[in-house]
Formats: C-alpha cells, structure tokens, sequence
C-alpha cells in the first residue's frame, strides 16, 4: 500500500475542517446556550399576532448589570413614561432625541444600546448584529453576555 502524498493529506484535512466549521452552526442550534436566556423559546412569528407585537418592558438586574428596555414611544419621565435621565426629561417639543427613529430603548447600566426589530419580526443590536433574538429581553441579555463586564461605548449619529 502506497503512503498518500503531502498534498492528499492537505486536501483531506481543509476538507474536514470546511465540512466540521459547517456542521458546528447546525449541531449548536439545538443547545441550551443557543436558546434565549429568558426563556422565550418561541420563534419569532409564532403565537397569535405572528410575533409583531411590540415586546414587554423591563427592568432587572443580570449577571450583575442593570438591563431596561421600554417601547420607544413612552417617551421617557415628560410624558408620564420610563427610566429617563435629566438629558431626555429637559428636551423640548420639536427637538430630536437620543431614541428618535427607534422602537424599542434597551439601556445596560443606563448607557443606550441600539437595537433594530428586523422584518420578521426578530431583535438586533450592535453588540450581537449577526444573532437575532425574539425579544429585547433576550438580546440585552445576550449583550451583557458579550461585553463580558465591558462598558458600552455610546453610538455618536451625525
């Protein structure tokens, strides 16, 4: 029996390393750590108004971090809504704000994280741009996650 070439190996092995990095997104996707830590294990688009509702608000603690999120148009402490600092409650009518253009606010430690609800109606930040999550819950506390104790730099726009 004949040894296989240098070049056999190399090719055998880039093919187990392209088909092992292929199947790892498919073998992970069931795990416990692929699932929403907030236990929200639905889909996005299951349950009764195809997942488009907007999404519960929240304060809480995680892993040591203060996460909130609250549907954008609350419009913080001047009309009657959620957590606002002294920089949205001293804003006046016809300015633009720091939640302008979004649905949903997610701050970590009161610092804002910028999230975007896709099409079908699942979650995004700038933290975890290429995973979606089916709330905001579960996204910021996938962030938390992702930071790892680091602080979140502020988005500047414009």
């Amino acid at each position: 029996m004949s040894r296989p070439t240098r070049r056999q190996v190399l090719h055998v092995s880039a093919a187990a390393l392209a088909g092992a990095a292929l199947a790892a997104p498919v073998a992970f996707a069931d795990t416990a750590a692929a699932r929403p830590a907030d236990g929200h294990g639905q889909a996005a688009g299951d349950g009764p108004s195809g997942g488009h509702e907007m999404p519960e608000p929240f304060d809480e603690m995680y892993e040591g971090r203060h996460i909130e999120g609250w549907p954008a148009d609350e419009g913080g402490a001047q009309n009657g809504g959620h957590h606002s600092s002294g920089a949205h409650a001293g804003r006046h009518a016809g300015q633009a704000g720091p939640h302008d253009g979004m649905d949903f606010v997610v701050r970590i430690d009161n610092d804002d994280l910028h999230v975007m609800r896709n099409a079908d109606g699942t979650w995004i930040s700038l933290v975890n741009h290429y995973e979606t999550f089916t709330t905001p819950r579960a996204l910021a506390r996938a962030a938390v996650r992702e930071l790892q104790g680091a602080d979140l730099v502020p988005v500047v726009i414009g």
